[in-house]
């Protein structure tokens, strides 16, 4: 029997070239194939994206915002893009140590595997099933690889070296079969998640016809109602998570009276009303996207607490916990202080997109979404902070956060350029539980000028405003503020995001031909 660390001249190694890539292609292979399970299990546990969820686990705050603020919605395709780029990397390392020594390269594929696993039982709510994916992409990956490389690295088809084009079609075979995994795994998964046939019933209290807004008047002006399809989404998850409302359950416990229990049926059942209210994520910078105002269809958050029996002597945060394990902590206070909280079923007229939290999540008016948002929402617990700890409290982000005053420009876009004569300055303004009593517009640092505001919706909902400017040829400098009902004025302290919030006002340069 020959030794395969040795190379038969009969039968001479493949290239270089080959064997990394046989080494990428049979990672993509099993990862492709780990995707297809994961996404028939739980679409986190797929072998990249668990392994990316574990890296955003890992980042320091401040890397983690640079990144949101750099990036933007883009940060989670990058992250994805980068795990896997890693990953090929060290898989075509695999295929060169194939080439010489099939067991080494065999071995790194499944410790590639290995770390996927790892990275998925990780999860706050892991259960060993989670591990399969990894299995799966173990035994797929090293099998591919086996079919590309023959162990001792000769070629696995033809005679000597007359096998060129035959390992060149195995391999792209291999390649379009892991694209072919690859795609049916994510159509399966986006077949799993969402509300699927939900109808929700009509609210007990609605909130009446929504106002006209400016956005018919004042082109590029938000609109005064977000659309779902562009309300902002800024969370930890890579994935999607896949809900069973039929056995999905949201629990109250804690410190209360008695622990209770919710099916979906039954927070339908209940006397739902309509919310109008505007949510705000912590990261968003001055002028940021991170905001979008909307109309939620819930129960009163209240309404369940009060079935279980609310003990406030010793609780002083609210701990929400999604379907994953994932976790948020609200001071009880303002759970409590008889603001618009909802548990929320229903968004703009139809069911919670998954993306923004189906079944149900929390909306909370007032505080930025890390402290008042839970989305995929499976549990509320009644405890204080010295007994437990959210996962942005871990990181050091504030525990309690009021949203800030914040005045937006949405038009004219910055340094864009304008016609010389009428100019419509517009946008929005928010500091919801608080209310917008006015906007003021500051141009080429001369005084602030009073800005026409738009419908009012409510305390809880941001003011589209708008101002017009007789505009003269060359470049200026436009700025926004606004103050509050009870007549606080927007700072102009600039603040970053963390720990509680962004402020400062808004200037950007502008062009008129």
């Amino acid at each position: 029997m020959s030794n395969p660390a040795v190379p038969d001249p009969t039968h001479p190694p493949v290239s270089r070239a080959f064997a990394a890539t046989s080494g990428a292609v049979a990672a993509l292979a099993g990862a492709a194939a780990g995707h297809v399970v994961a996404a028939a299990t739980d679409p986190a546990t797929s072998p990249v994206l668990a392994v990316g969820s574990t890296v955003i686990d890992l980042t320091p705050t401040p890397v983690k915002e640079w990144a949101v603020a750099t990036f933007g919605t883009w940060d989670k395709p990058l992250l994805i893009g980068s795990v896997l780029l890693g990953a090929l990397a060290l898989a075509a390392l695999a295929g060169l140590l194939a080439r010489r020594r099939f067991a080494a390269g065999a071995a790194t594929v499944v410790g590639l595997a290995a770390v996927t696993g790892a990275a998925a039982l990780s999860r706050p709510a892991a259960s060993p099933l989670d591990a399969l994916p990894a299995v799966v992409t173990a035994l797929v990956g090293v099998g591919v690889l086996a079919l590309l490389i023959r162990p001792g690295g000769r070629p696995r088809s033809g005679e000597g070296t007359a096998t060129g084009a035959s390992r060149r079609a195995v391999l792209g075979a291999a390649a379009l079969g892991a694209a072919a995994l690859a795609g049916a795994g994510e159509w399966l998964a986006r077949r799993r998640t969402g509300p699927g046939d939900v109808t929700l019933p009509a609210a007990a209290k609605p909130a009446g016809e929504l106002p006209q807004g400016l956005e018919r008047t004042v082109p590029g002006v938000s609109p005064l109602q977000t659309p779902t399809k562009d309300f902002y989404r800024v969370d930890t998850r890579l994935a999607l998570p896949t809900v069973d409302v039929d056995s999905w359950r949201l629990t109250i416990d804690g410190d209360v009276e008695r622990e209770v229990s919710f099916s979906y049926a039954q927070l339908l059942a209940m006397p739902l009303v309509e919310k109008d209210i505007t949510l705000t994520c912590v990261s968003n910078e001055v002028g940021g996207t991170y905001v979008g105002a909307a109309r939620w269809l819930g129960v009163p958050l209240r309404t369940l607490l009060d079935r279980a029996g609310i003990d406030d002597t010793r609780a002083d945060q609210l701990f929400s916990t999604d379907v994953d394990g994932f976790t948020i902590s609200t001071p009880l206070e303002v759970a409590l202080d008889g603001r618009d909280t909802l548990v929320a079923v229903g968004m703009n007229g139809a069911p919670l997109p998954v993306r923004h939290g189906f079944p149900a999540r929390l909306v909370t008016p007032g505080l930025y979404g890390f402290v008042g948002a839970t989305k995929w929402l499976s549990r509320l617990a009644l405890t204080t902070y010295d007994d437990a700890q959210a996962y942005w409290t871990q990181r050091d982000w504030a525990t309690d956060a009021p949203i800030k005053i914040a005045t937006r420009i949405d038009t004219p876009r910055p340094l864009s350029t304008s016609d010389a004569g009428q100019v419509v300055i517009g946008g929005v303004a928010w500091a919801q539980h608080r209310g917008i009593d006015g906007v003021e517009v500051q141009i080429d640092g001369g005084p602030w000028q009073p800005a026409e505001l738009g419908p009012d919706v409510g305390v809880d909902y941001w003011r589209q405003w708008f101002l017009r400017w007789d505009a003269k040829p060359g470049q200026h400098e436009l700025a926004a503020r606004a103050t509050t009902l009870d007549g606080d004025v927007q700072t102009a302290a600039r603040a970053t995001p963390f720990p509680d919030g962004s402020s400062g006002i808004q200037r950007i340069v502008v062009n008129v031909g």
